[in-house]
């Protein structure tokens, strides 16, 4: 993995509500200690899995909510944080945020962000296996593929509602390389 390719750059990391959300802590101290100047949003669901203050802790940075209170762009969170991103990665994405997305629904800062980013933005889904096989989430992820937004994964698995099938988020290290991937793709 070239360190280069990442050095500098800003990540932007979306994390909605799922017990996944742990491997994303991993992910962002990797990406810090490669030079990635990251930025974490979280949904209010996130918030039940883990906390933001680990996410300041690692980052240096503020921990990103709300629509409407900016903590560092007063011309709008959604605005200033999409303006700056090299790549938006949503990791744990759930259903409800693959769905809401997939349908240009944007009640939150992290669906808001996905409609303002003009970066490439890369969706990790995170589910159970029932629900990863619903043909509704099935049409929302073609439908964001066919909007332009990448995907990694899921991986096939023990899950934590203690089945093993599809649905289990890709490992930190692979969504690295997808993220190493996506910047060199842009350059």
């Amino acid at each position: 993995m070239s360190t280069l390719l990442i050095a500098e750059k800003e990540i932007l990391i979306g994390i909605s509500g799922g017990i996944a959300a742990y491997k994303v802590a991993e992910l962002t101290s990797q990406l810090v200690q490669q030079g990635a100047n990251v930025s974490v949003v979280m949904t209010a669901s996130a918030e039940k899995f883990i906390g933001k203050t680990t996410f300041q802790a690692l980052t240096g940075r503020p921990v990103y909510q709300e629509l409407f209170e900016p903590q560092e762009h007063h011309i709008g969170e959604h605005i200033g944080l999409a303006r700056r991103a090299d790549v938006f990665l949503i990791a744990p994405a759930t259903a409800s945020v693959i769905g809401r997305i997939a349908h240009g629904l944007a009640d939150d800062l992290l669906t808001t962000l996905a409609l303002a980013v003009t970066c490439p933005v890369l969706i990790a889904p995170a589910m159970n296996n029932e629900m990863w096989s619903k043909p509704a989430v099935r049409r929302n992820i073609e439908q964001l593929k066919s909007d332009g937004i990448q995907m990694i994964g899921p991986d096939e698995g023990w899950l934590s509602c203690q089945s093993i099938g599809p649905g289990r988020m890709s490992q930190p290290e692979a969504i690295l390389e997808e993220i190493e991937r996506i910047l060199a793709d842009s350059q």
